[in-house]
C-alpha cells in the first residue's frame, strides 16, 4: 500500500502555493516586486493550479515581503526611487510592541512629507499603511495561525485603521486603548511591553 501512494503521478512534486509564488518571482529575476510583477505570478498561479491557484494580489505581496522580497505596490511613479530608504522594511510587526513602533515610524515620514509637500510621497506611507492593515487581516483571519497570535493581528489591523482614519489623534487613542480592561485582559503582560 505505501508503494502505491509513491508511485502516484506528482506524489512527491506537489509544491504549495507560496512555494509556487517564490518560484515564480525568482524567476523575474528582478530586485523590486511591483504590482505588474505580482499580477504575472497570479496568472502563473491560474494556469499552473486552475481554481485552486486562485490568490489576491494581497496574499501574494504578504507572501513575496515575508520571504524577503522588496516589494513596491505604489501606483505612483513619481516615488519610484527617490525615497526607497524610507520605505525599506518598514512594515514588520510580529508583536504589539514592533506594531506600534512601525506606526510610529509611518507616522513620522507621513507627517514629514506632508511638510514638505511631497503628495505622492505621502500617499506611499499611506498605501503601505493600507498594506499593512490588509497583511494583518489576512493573518487574522487564518485559522492554522495560533489564536493569540490571532487576536494580535486583529488588534494590530484596528491600530492600522484607525491611524489611517485619523493620524492627528491616533496616539492619543492608542494611549487610552492600552488602559482599558478589555485590552489588559486580551493581552495583559504582551500588550503591556507596548506602554
Amino acid at each position: 500500500m505505501t508503494q502505491a501512494k509513491h508511485d502516484e503521478p506528482n506524489f512527491e512534486r506537489r509544491r504549495s502555493k507560496k512555494e509556487l509564488i517564490l518560484e515564480a518571482a525568482e524567476s523575474l529575476a528582478t530586485q523590486r516586486v511591483t504590482a505588474a510583477e505580482i499580477e504575472q505570478i497570479r496568472r502563473q498561479l491560474l494556469v499552473q493550479l486552475g481554481e485552486e491557484g486562485n490568490a489576491s494580489a494581497e496574499y501574494i505581496a504578504t507572501v513575496l515581503a515575508e520571504a524577503g522580497r522588496r516589494v513596491v505596490l505604489s501606483t505612483r511613479a513619481d516615488t519610484e526611487g527617490h525615497y526607497e530608504e524610507e520605505f525599506h522594511d518598514l512594515l514588520h510587526f510580529s508583536t504589539l510592541e514592533e506594531a506600534e513602533m512601525c506606526l510610529i515610524r509611518l507616522d513620522e515620514l507621513y507627517r514629514k512629507f506632508r511638510r514638505e509637500g511631497e503628495r505622492a510621497a505621502e500617499e506611499r506611507v499611506r498605501e503601505v499603511g493600507l498594506l499593512g492593515r490588509r497583511r494583518a487581516e489576512m493573518i487574522a483571519r487564518n485559522h492554522k495561525v495560533d489564536a493569540a497570535k490571532r487576536a494580535e493581528k486583529e488588534e494590530i489591523a484596528q491600530w492600522f485603521a484607525i491611524w489611517l482614519e485619523t493620524p492627528d489623534t491616533f496616539f492619543d487613542w492608542l494611549e487610552v486603548r492600552k488602559q482599558t480592561p478589555d485590552y489588559e485582559r486580551r493581552f495583559g503582560a504582551a500588550g503591556a511591553a507596548g506602554a
